[in-house]
């Protein structure tokens, strides 16, 4: 079954497109194996086509073995610091081996290019230690616009 998006003439449906978009940053949560939720803000790049997230990890990060064993995640937007504009997804989480590198991935290349020169030293390095990638597929979103 494919996400489907909340109503374009509305404006939360028209908030969860723009930021999905437009947004450079999205936190992830996942439950670790004592029950305690993980938030961890992610780059991200939201596969139109796809109707999912694509979200490159460390490839030693605990995120990937806690996915392995739950895959039910939480995405989440920031409430732009005054808790309006609170949009959270819950979403099913798939370890993605076929995925091209993100130095190789052009939409992905092309949104965060220079975050991963400025703090990386290069898209290639970016890739090189952010080489499992992550797809992140959403059953539900909610949230609130005010």
């Amino acid at each position: 079954m494919t996400f489907q998006f909340p109503d374009d003439s509305t404006i939360f449906g028209q908030s969860v497109r723009w930021r999905v978009h437009e947004e450079y940053l999205i936190w992830l949560t996942t439950v670790d194996m004592r029950g305690v939720p993980q938030p961890t803000p992610v780059w991200f790049w939201w596969d139109e086509a796809a109707s999912n997230f694509l979200v490159y990890s460390l490839a030693n990060a605990r995120r990937l073995d806690v996915v392995r064993r739950n895959p039910q995640v939480a995405l989440h937007f920031d409430g732009y610091g005054t808790g309006s504009g609170i949009i959270v997804f819950t979403a099913h989480a798939d370890i993605s081996p076929d995925e091209v590198p993100a130095d190789q991935h052009p939409q992905y290349l092309a949104k965060y290019q220079h975050w991963m020169t400025s703090k990386f030293g290069s898209p290639e390095q970016f890739a090189a230690e952010y080489a499992v990638a992550l797809r992140i597929t959403p059953s539900k979103v909610r949230g609130s616009h005010f």
